[in-house]
């Protein structure tokens, strides 16, 4: 699967971006998907993953002011940001692993996924 994230973008504290990642093939609902991101010197860390029937995961960093979800549709996986934080600042991936019967909790590593989209930038003010 080819990711294509975008939406990316400078925002001021408290503000809200959309982040969008664009998948290629057929088999798009069936995938789990997820979203990390990678602060400059820091690890890469999970925000949110989705699995196939819309079960839903959140780093508890994000827990309440990000939402992950998915349009069947046109193949995309969507990352609503509100109340957005310096401490969010990063590059923000999106990633994607075939079907299996893996538990969702499987996808909270980084090593859970097979594909992975190039970067997003998201830059938050004080």
């Amino acid at each position: 699967v080819q990711l294509q994230a975008s939406g990316g973008g400078l925002v001021q504290a408290g503000g809200s971006l959309r982040l969008s990642c664009a998948a290629s093939g057929r088999t798009f609902r069936s995938l789990t998907l997820g979203w990390f991101r990678q602060a400059p010197g820091k690890e890469r860390e999970f925000v949110a993953a989705i699995g196939n029937g819309g079960t839903t995961r959140y780093a508890d960093a994000v827990k309440g002011r990000f939402t992950i979800s998915r349009d069947n549709a046109k193949n995309t996986v969507l990352l609503q940001m509100n109340s957005l934080k310096p401490e969010d600042t990063a590059v923000y991936y999106c990633a994607a692993d075939p079907p299996s019967s893996k538990p969702l909790n499987h996808f909270l590593r980084a090593q859970g996924y097979r594909d992975w989209g190039q970067g997003t930038q998201v830059t938050v003010s004080s």
